[in-house]
């Protein structure tokens, strides 16, 4: 009997031995995981969103070795009504309203500041769209009717197959992917777990072999095609993501700071929602794209892709807000009236006839509740006519 209880012991202390090596080895990766499981917490959501180098590999975002350009103090603007609450209830973490080119109102909240990098969430699809317009520019995409496979051949025999760049870009791939973010086995939160255990992306999307329509039928939002588009540009560029940024976006617009990725375990940049950028910096961006693309006297983006990416082109449902190239638009838009949106409060909004942008992030955790987008936009007009 004394025999038995030693093997036992020893049994015990082996598995316990190894217990504490695994734990050692997959350390970081065991870190990022809880990390993602606890990111929208309500104690942690506020930090996280502007530190979410401490939960997820990532690489840096060149901002150039340009001076940075200036973003003039115009007078303060009057604040329309309700406004506060409005700030309150949403759970703002900072808004920054340009009028032609001047900072006329900027504010930080909930213990954030000027220097927070924040994630960007869905509005980097948005700055991927404009890279998207200048690749396509220099002759490196022949035609957005163009199959997706002709530059991401992983893609064949994949859901993936038969869409065209177009329909990725207006999200009408027809891939079945379910983007609840609520629910904890939903392919969303899968590729959440996929990235923080150091999975890669590419191989996650070319396991999506199930279609729910034939590409270009019906209109449904699904982050994973951003990926493809990603996919699509390093395939013509033979670059990655970042540096192709940095190069053809950032540079021009003299950022503040440099900007980070989010990456996979393959190094590659999370482009459908993983870009950290000041809230200043995303207003350069913004304020670029209300230019028709130019920006300190040069033509970064083209302005006839400005134009087509910000039209409402994709076959959403009527009354509904509508899509184009990676940019949303108001079911009742005025001419040049367009938004960048990220989940739980990110927008970049412009009103090109009113020579407005408006940058607002937040920590909105009621940001899917009905009319929330609604009730944003109506609050960003407000701001926009007072101004």
């Amino acid at each position: 009997m004394r025999m038995f209880f030693r093997w036992v012991a020893r049994l015990l202390l082996m598995l316990a031995l190894a217990a504490v090596v695994i734990g050692l080895w997959k350390h970081e990766q065991i870190t990022r995981l809880l990390a993602v499981n606890s990111l929208f917490s309500e104690d942690r959501i506020v930090a996280n969103f502007s530190n979410m180098q401490r939960a997820f590999l990532h690489r840096p975002v060149s901002k150039g070795a340009g001076p940075v350009s200036d973003l003039p103090r115009g007078p303060e603007a009057a604040l329309p009504a309700g406004l506060e609450d409005w700030i309150k209830a949403r759970d703002v973490t900072s808004l920054l309203a340009v009028k032609n080119g001047e900072i006329v109102h900027e504010r930080y909240f909930l213990g954030t500041g000027a220097d927070d990098r924040r994630i960007s969430w869905s509005m980097a699809k948005s700055f991927l769209s404009a890279l998207f317009g200048v690749i396509t520019a220099e002759g490196k995409i022949a035609s957005l009717d163009d199959l997706v496979t002709d530059y991401a051949p992983a893609l064949e025999n994949s859901g993936y197959e038969g869409a065209t760049i177009r329909n990725v870009l207006q999200m009408t791939s027809g891939i079945t992917f379910d983007e609840d973010y609520l629910a904890y086995d939903s392919d969303i939160n899968r590729m959440g777990r996929v990235i923080a255990l150091g999975g890669t992306l590419d191989e996650f999307t070319v396991d999506l072999k199930d279609s729910f329509t034939s590409p270009g039928d019906t209109w449904q939002y699904v982050s994973i095609d951003t990926h493809v588009i990603g996919m699509v540009v390093r395939g013509a560029t033979g670059r990655d993501v970042p540096s192709s940024l940095a190069e053809k976006i950032l540079a021009p617009l003299g950022l503040e700071r440099d900007g980070y990725y989010i990456t996979d375990g393959a190094d590659v940049a999370f482009v459908l929602g993983g870009l950290n950028f000041t809230t200043r910096d995303f207003a350069r961006f913004g304020q670029m794209i209300a230019q028709n693309g130019s920006y300190s006297g040069k033509q970064i983006v083209p302005a006839d892709w400005i134009s087509e990416s910000t039209q409402a082109s994709a076959p959403t449902k009527p009354g509904k807000t509508k899509y184009g190239y990676q940019w949303w638009v108001p079911s009742d838009a005025s001419e040049g009236e367009f938004f960048a949106r990220g989940v739980y409060g990110q927008y970049i909004y412009i009103d090109q006839a009113r020579g407005v942008v408006i940058t607002a992030t937040g920590a909105d955790r009621k940001f899917r509740e009905n009319g929330v987008n609604r009730s944003n936009i109506e609050m960003f007009r407000k701001l926009a006519k007072i101004l």
